[in-house]
């Protein structure tokens, strides 16, 4: 299911497949046109090591936005996905809990052609690739838990209440600026920083960022803290899925 997904997403275009590697590539160098050469932004040199480099607010912005778009794809089309397989519905033996998975592997597909992008693009403007990379899926996972826990709750929210749709994708828009995407959290005032960690998406760029960027370590005291916060809203997002299938070929 999942790989009909990717291929139905481009079925029928000239490039097909190729516009999961066109796509990134032409975000990542209009990020560099435009904040490397044209406002020339340079990042605090006390915040990161990177920051005397043209490149270096590009690789920032690209590689929050990469986990910010894995977030919200998932969560955009959660709403609908019962609402769009309603055949599903009427099959008893169709486990539709697997819906957001499906959804999410494919997420998870361009997601990986993304960070692909990043690090080639790393390695033809010479940037070192840092052995700390191994500890990215580590820090993804927690997240993914988290957006399972979400998927599942909006999936079955979405089939009684349709206006929640339009709902997730105001909050969406929201997220993209209180997540430290366009800015590292380190700019920000500590009386401030404090807050930003509140959204869920913070850590998870940070430390990103950290493994990928600048060769640190993660936080692995907050990364245990995440993992048991993702796994009970992971659970407790299914539980509450398996109680409100039943009534989903009612309104349906």
């Amino acid at each position: 299911m999942i790989k009909r997904e990717v291929i139905g997403r481009y079925r029928g275009s000239f490039l097909g497949l190729l516009w999961t590697f066109v796509n990134p590539i032409l975000m990542l160098a209009i990020y560099t046109f435009v904040f490397g050469v044209v406002f020339k932004i340079r990042l605090d040199p006390q915040s990161t090591d990177i920051y005397d480099d043209k490149f270096a607010f590009a690789l920032l912005l690209f590689t929050g936005l990469i986990l910010f778009n894995l977030f919200s794809e998932c969560l955009s089309r959660s709403p609908g996905l019962v609402l769009a397989n309603v055949n599903y519905v009427k099959k008893v033996i169709f486990p539709l809990e697997i819906l957001p998975l499906v959804s999410l592997g494919s997420a998870l597909f361009h997601a990986g052609i993304s960070f692909l992008v990043l690090l080639t693009f790393m390695l033809v403007i010479d940037h070192p690739i840092h052995w700390t990379l191994i500890c990215l899926p580590v820090i993804v996972l927690p997240l993914l838990l988290l957006i399972m826990g979400l998927s599942w709750m909006l999936a079955s929210i979405g089939v009684y209440v349709r206006d929640i749709g339009q709902f997730i994708g105001l909050i969406l828009t929201m997220l993209l600026f209180l997540s430290p995407i366009f800015y590292p959290a380190s700019a920000l005032p500590e009386s401030v920083r404090d807050y930003l960690f509140l959204n869920p998406l913070s850590f998870v760029i940070e430390q990103a960022r950290a493994v990928i960027l600048y060769g640190q370590l993660p936080d692995w005291s907050g990364l245990v803290i995440y993992y048991m916060l993702a796994s009970i809203f992971a659970w407790a997002g299914l539980t509450w899925f398996m109680k409100t299938r039943k009534g989903f070929a009612d309104v349906l």
